[in-house]
């Protein structure tokens, strides 16, 4: 029986550190930002423990060095000064009006001033955060420290709505250009968010920031290793694998099935993501934490909006500007969604420097796909998985026409917004109803110009079916046979079905399926 904690939900530091939680010492990557730079910023997704990295930041520049003993850093530091800090939490408030950002600003504002003091003529943001953060270092006679969490929650929030956008952009940026106007007065500075704001962005003045986002040398700062997991929960992990009854190679192989695979940048190692890892181990159960725990619906907006084909998800190209910047007035939904983490880097061309991207990992794929079918089909969110169950089911049984009689269930009343691309639409739903499908069972999909192939397979049944829009099923089953696409099971004992499928634009639905 193991005796370590975990910290679910402990972004404190301090916190962590005396009430004995277990921590994976990310403190040598700290000396060396400390002592080898000055501003910082990083992009990691949610629940990826960076609010626990300012706060370890906080604690190393506040000179406690208690809180590090038995960490690398208690060797390399010989020095542990304390600075002044400035600790800017964004990620406390709901941003949906113009007075959202100014509140928090200005109770920080107040509180610093408490303790720093004021003066009459320092009235806007920028001003009064200029004026806390010399007279700080006049006091202390030592430079600042800075460190701003979440420092994009206002604009993400605000993500379709240009003019709530354009206010808190407009607030933000003096503000964080201060952090360029004070250099003389600055120690050491570190921003964290979600996302990077490209050309529009609250950044656009501080040519001074590091971006550590995609510097390989940093990748581990947030996450875990597979080495720091075997290092640190060599005896957890065996334990867990005999909880779920199967052998330590195969519970390590579904470990990093359903948790590990985010990559940052290319030819890094992977990371799992540190909130559903430490979940699992605690519950010793493999779940959906990290995706149970939001619910991405502006991504869903902005994939509908730019009527993206979600099948692209799987294998999307792009490069590291596009990757690194979010336009709010682009139509491209990829930026965000990466750096949101629901999809990674999956490959890299260095003759051309294109990234393929994909999803990273089982929980975020199956979980994100089950959150898009209610937004996409004639289903809701409570009944959705018990209709793929049910798909699933149809087909293990060999019950086709039940199968087909539900499919044409999910196209009826399609919304109005999709009706003008009914193509893609019919593409995305079978798309996501044969992804899911996929979990469960051996699919095969593929599409081109106007039709879909595809192949199931379960232990009894193999189908092979072609899809047509405003055809005959007719002439998708003879496609089948002229194609040969049957010829590969020649040799196996198994029952097959060629089915020929149309969908008619005229009905937006299946119009008929024959089968053979």
């Amino acid at each position: 029986m193991n005796n370590k904690i975990y910290p679910i939900g402990i972004q404190n530091f301090e916190s962590l550190r005396r009430d004995g939680y277990f921590y994976v010492d990310k403190t040598a990557l700290i000396y060396q930002m400390a002592k080898t730079g000055r501003y910082y910023f990083l992009s990691r997704p949610r629940r990826f423990g960076k609010s626990l990295l300012i706060s370890t930041i906080e604690a190393y520049f506040r000179g406690k060095k208690e809180l590090f003993e038995g960490l690398a850093i208690e060797k390399l530091e010989k020095e542990w000064l304390e600075y002044p800090i400035l600790h800017l939490d964004l990620n406390i408030e709901k941003y949906d009006t113009v007075n959202s950002l100014d509140k928090i600003l200005n109770k920080h504002l107040s509180d610093w001033e408490e303790k720093y003091g004021t003066r009459s003529s320092e009235t806007s943001f920028s001003l009064r955060f200029a004026g806390v953060v010399r007279r700080a270092c006049e006091q202390a006679g030592r430079p600042v420290v800075i460190l701003v969490d979440e420092y994009d929650k206002p604009m993400l929030q605000a993500i379709g709505n240009e003019e709530l956008q354009r206010e808190y952009r407009n607030t933000l940026k003096p503000f964080y250009g201060v952090l360029k106007t004070m250099d003389g007065c600055i120690k050491f500075a570190m921003l964290t968010g979600v996302t990077k704001f490209g050309k529009v962005s609250v950044f656009s003045d501080l040519n001074n920031l590091e971006d550590l986002s995609m510097w390989n040398e940093y990748v581990a700062l947030c996450g875990i290793t597979d080495k720091e997991l075997h290092e640190t929960l060599e005896a957890e992990m065996r334990e867990f694998a005999a909880v779920q009854g199967t052998t330590y190679e195969q519970f390590c192989n579904k470990l990093r099935e359903y948790y590990d695979g985010y990559h940052f940048t290319h030819n890094s190692v992977g990371l799992y993501n540190p909130f559903s890892l430490l979940n699992a181990f605690k519950r010793k159960e493999f779940g959906s934490y990290w995706f149970e725990t939001d619910t991405p619906t502006y991504l869903v907006k902005l994939l509908k909006k730019h009527h993206y084909d979600l099948e692209r998800m799987a294998y999307e190209e792009t490069d590291a500007q596009v990757l690194n910047s979010i336009d709010s007035e682009s139509t491209n939904p990829i930026p965000v969604i990466y750096q949101s983490g629901y999809l990674t880097i999956k490959g890299y061309d260095e003759r051309f420097g294109i990234y393929t991207l994909g999803f990273p990992n089982r929980e975020v794929e199956e979980g994100f796909v089950r959150f898009l079918l209610p937004f996409y089909a004639n289903t809701n969110r409570i009944d959705a998985p018990f209709e793929i169950q049910k798909f699933v089911r149809e087909i293990e049984n060999g019950d086709y026409d039940a199968f087909f009689c539900r499919l044409q269930s999910f196209f009826a009343d399609t919304p109005y917004e999709l009706v003008r691309d009914l193509e893609l639409h019919y593409q995305n739903v079978l798309f996501i109803v044969f992804k899911l499908m996929g979990f469960y069972t051996k699919v095969e999909y593929h599409t081109s110009e106007g039709r879909i192939d595809l192949v199931l397979q379960t232990d009894k049944y193999i189908y092979i079916m072609e899809f047509k829009l405003d055809g005959t099923a007719e002439e998708a089953l003879l496609q089948i046979n002229e194609k040969q696409y049957a010829l590969p099971f020649a040799a196996d004992n198994r029952k097959l079905f060629k089915i020929g499928v149309n969908f008619s634009t005229q009905t937006r639905n299946i119009e008929r399926w024959v089968v053979e």
